[in-house]
């Protein structure tokens, strides 16, 4: 795939963790399985994207209760 060895994906994992920095990599990895898995549902025909999850989980960061 596009010739990408290992050397290659090692040294792209190094970028993102200096870019992002290695606590962000949790919440970018959570939100892109969300989107892909938003995604497939959406290429499948089902009209049900979580949206709702998202605005529970931001609630929770900020300390709001949830509703």
């Amino acid at each position: 795939m596009f010739g990408f060895g290992m050397p290659e994906m090692i040294v792209i994992l190094v970028i993102v963790l200096v870019v992002f920095g290695a606590g962000k990599l949790p919440e970018i990895g959570g939100a892109l399985g969300k989107s892909i898995q938003n995604f497939k549902r959406a290429t499948d025909g089902k009209e049900d994207i979580e949206l709702k999850a998202s605005i529970e989980d931001n609630r929770k960061k900020e300390g709001a209760p949830i509703a």
